[in-house]
């Protein structure tokens, strides 16, 4: 179990990382792209709902 913890430890930031790029980018095409910017954001939105269910994965492992 050590192991999964160790790579949840780093999927998550490895993931929140990337998030944080996607972010930057829908709020950079916002004005020229729009339709570009909504969907960037709406993939922000799902990859934080999958980094709180590995998060809430890596809780129960450290308990």
């Amino acid at each position: 179990m050590e192991r999964l913890k160790h790579l949840l430890e780093h999927w998550l930031d490895h993931s929140r990382e990337h998030t944080k790029k996607y972010e930057e980018w829908a709020e950079r095409t916002k004005e020229n792209n729009p339709e570009i910017s909504e969907l960037l954001a709406e993939a922000v939105k799902k990859f934080r709902e999958g980094e709180e269910i590995l998060t809430k994965a890596l809780e129960i492992l450290k308990r």
